[in-house]
């Protein structure tokens, strides 16, 4: 049979027609896994019964030290995807101490998913005396990711995924700091925490000139479990973009979405009860708060002596972080730990929320090794078990503060605390049992204006206080407002609140200062 063809023209047409439709085939499809995949497993996760992980670690992992643990070092010439031409590396967590269940790490190229097999060769074990035969078949704890962000003949270490659903990163000139989580199930509830895990993760193979990672991980829980997107792009400030499909298996008490875990032992509105060189000691020192409505809070952190919780009402959250504000040296005179290089973390919606509020949760801690600091977003209603709840957002880590505020309102620099006083006729300051907080706003619009400019502060205060001086003045030195507040406190064994932010009018300088002064006994 002969077939009569059609006239070049059209021929030419169909070619283009039939390339277009390859490309988008192969854009769509170039990944042999998605976050769908994942969401598939937890989705069936969720309809079964919770099994818990069993531990396959020996005894003499389980128990050893910390400094033990840290001898088990990674061999950095045995990198994964050492050999191939793409920026990101990946360097794996050996099990030991409380990090005793394997999880499970893949690879995704184009077209398959394999599993990154353990080995004991990627480790040297330094002086820690084992049995090869009881380390061949265990798994791996974490793995961590390099990049050269610093230098780009260095690879650096720019995240860190290791212990329930726990993960760290960084960016250029930032040293570890707080944490970020995938979830947090009743934090500060009577019946006691639980602790999601990633029992499984799913790591994209990077193209050579990729300047960003894909990571998928598996979560699982006795009440819940998820499907988590977590992409990375590190820089100045870096960035993970977070995509989340989380499924209950029972009722909670409460979920914390986007929870942050940072560390405050004492600083200026706290300062240290036995002397210490280093003036504060803090891997966060606030939460901030950018409300659905516009407004912008400030809460600076304590370490109380009893737990602490704080609520903020809020509808569509636009953002919310712990921030590192200090960030000169001299602030904390730490040169092991370099607090001033720690970085803040901000949390970032993609679209509706809805009603909710964040939650900060503060822990007494004894010293700087205990995360005692967590915040988090819950929803205000909860679906029925088995329903599929989206959150999705950006998650930056910053050293550059200022360019979270908004430009048209002061922020608080800081928030200092001393014994309240009256100065007497012969100058000398006598105590008179208040407390004194001293709160200095700073910002750009601010700074151009008049030194004479009328400016108010609007103060409340909770039932437990008694205001008795609320004043402001100029300051030349940072050209920002001071405000001065001494407070009477009427229970010591009771929190006292206390709110302020500075007017022009009816026009707010500010963001809103808020704080809770924690119970003394």
């Amino acid at each position: 049979m002969l077939i009569k063809m059609k006239n070049k023209p059209e021929l030419m047409k169909l070619r283009w027609l039939g390339a277009a439709v390859l490309l988008s085939m192969y854009a769509s499809n170039s990944w042999a896994f998605g976050i769908d995949d994942v969401a598939k497993e937890a989705k069936e996760l969720a309809g079964k019964s919770y099994e818990a992980p069993k531990s396959n670690l020996p005894s003499q992992f389980r128990d050893m030290k910390y400094t033990d643990y840290q001898q088990i070092q990674f061999n950095r010439d045995k990198a994964y995807w050492g050999k191939l031409k793409t920026p990101f590396k990946l360097e794996f967590y050996h099990q030991g101490m409380y990090f005793d269940t394997p999880v499970k790490i893949n690879e995704v190229i184009a077209s398959t998913v394999r599993e990154i097999k353990y080995s004991p060769d990627y480790f040297n074990f330094g002086n820690v005396k084992h049995d090869a035969d009881t380390v061949k078949n265990l798994g791996f704890a974490g793995f961590k990711v390099l990049y050269p962000l610093n230098n780009k003949k260095k690879q650096d270490e720019i995240a860190s995924f290791l212990g329930a659903s726990y993960f760290r990163v960084i960016g250029a000139g930032q040293v570890y700091g707080l944490s970020a989580r995938g979830l947090a199930i009743d934090t500060a509830l009577p019946s006691g925490e639980e602790f999601p895990r990633f029992k499984e993760y799913w790591i994209q193979r990077p193209k050579p000139m990729d300047k960003h990672l894909v990571i998928y991980a598996l979560l699982d829980s006795p009440r819940a479990t998820g499907a988590y997107r977590f992409d990375i792009t590190p820089g100045k400030d870096s960035t993970v973009d977070v995509q989340s499909k989380v499924y209950l298996r029972d009722r909670v008490g409460k979920l914390g979405i986007a929870p942050l875990t940072s560390m405050f032992l004492f600083g200026p509105n706290q300062p240290s009860p036995v002397p210490n060189y280093r003036p504060a000691i803090h891997d966060s020192d606030g939460l901030s708060i950018h409300a659905g409505n516009g407004e912008w809070i400030w809460r600076p952190l304590n370490n109380p002596k009893h737990l602490a919780i704080s609520d903020f009402s809020i509808e569509n959250p636009k953002g919310f972080g712990l921030l590192q504000r200090g960030r000169n040296f001299d602030q904390y005179q730490d040169l092991d730990d370099r607090y001033d290089l720690r970085p803040s973390a901000w949390i970032e919606p993609k679209g509706d929320w809805g009603k909710g509020h964040v939650e900060l949760v503060e822990i007494p801690t004894a010293d700087e090794t205990n995360d005692n600091i967590v915040a988090f977003w819950t929803p205000e209603k909860l679906p029925d078990p088995g329903k599929e709840m989206d959150f999705n957002y950006r998650l930056r880590f910053t050293r550059n503060e200022d360019q979270l505020h908004s430009e048209s309102l002061a922020w608080v620099k800081d928030t200092l605390r001393s014994t309240g006083d009256v100065k007497q006729s012969n100058l000398v300051r006598q105590p008179d049992g208040s407390i004194a907080f001293i709160v200095d706003f700073e910002g750009n619009a601010m700074s151009k204006l008049p030194d004479n400019t009328a400016v108010t502060p609007q103060v409340s205060i909770g039932e437990n206080g008694e205001l008795v001086e609320n004043s402001v003045r100029y300051n030349p030195v940072t050209k920002g407002w001071r405000l001065i507040l001494r407070v009477r406190v009427k229970d010591n064994k009771q929190p006292t609140e206390m709110r302020a932010i500075l007017m022009n009018g009816d026009k707010p300088l500010t963001e809103t200062w808020s704080y809770q002064l924690p119970a003394n006994e």
